[in-house]
């Protein structure tokens, strides 16, 4: 069933516009949900991963390993962790390319740019604010009432 008529259900079209998304869309496809303690401190569920978080591996070869992320490689949709490492033949190591759906971040490297990120997408905080649902009595009391005004 399509939901939205401004975006395609095509699975080729949404190939495409995935493996040629821009750098600013990469960035948002390349989150990572945070751990059960940063989920209940921040009422955020995921983030945009970047360089310096801290993160353990949840799927794959290396589940159960964890690091500290060195790069976030957007051309190729992945993530390098200092201690996730792979030998090759000739003995040297390289760093293994994860894919940040596969990883849970454990620790958050803030600045004020991830604190705002953090405050504006609190659950918690948008409903003490009044934003979101309406309450029980709100929908008894304002009924049709505001729209019999509407010509």
């Amino acid at each position: 069933m399509k939901y939205s008529a401004s975006v395609s259900s095509s699975r080729r079209k949404s190939r495409r516009d995935h493996f040629q998304a821009p750098s600013h869309l990469r960035r948002i496809i390349m989150s990572a949900p945070l751990s059960h303690e940063l989920r209940q401190k921040y009422n955020v569920r995921s983030l945009p991963i970047r360089k310096d978080d801290e993160v353990k591996v949840q799927r794959g070869q290396y589940k159960g390993q964890e690091g500290k992320v060195t790069t976030c490689y957007r051309r190729r949709y992945v993530i390098y962790l200092d201690r996730v490492q792979r030998e090759k033949v000739n003995g040297q190591m390289i760093p293994v390319g994860i894919h940040p759906s596969n990883v849970v971040i454990t620790k958050i490297k803030l600045d004020k740019d991830r604190k705002a990120i953090l405050e504006r997408r609190n659950r918690s905080a948008a409903l003490e604010k009044g934003k979101g649902k309406f309450t029980e009595a709100e929908v008894q009391a304002g009924g049709a009432a505001p729209m019999a005004d509407v010509d």
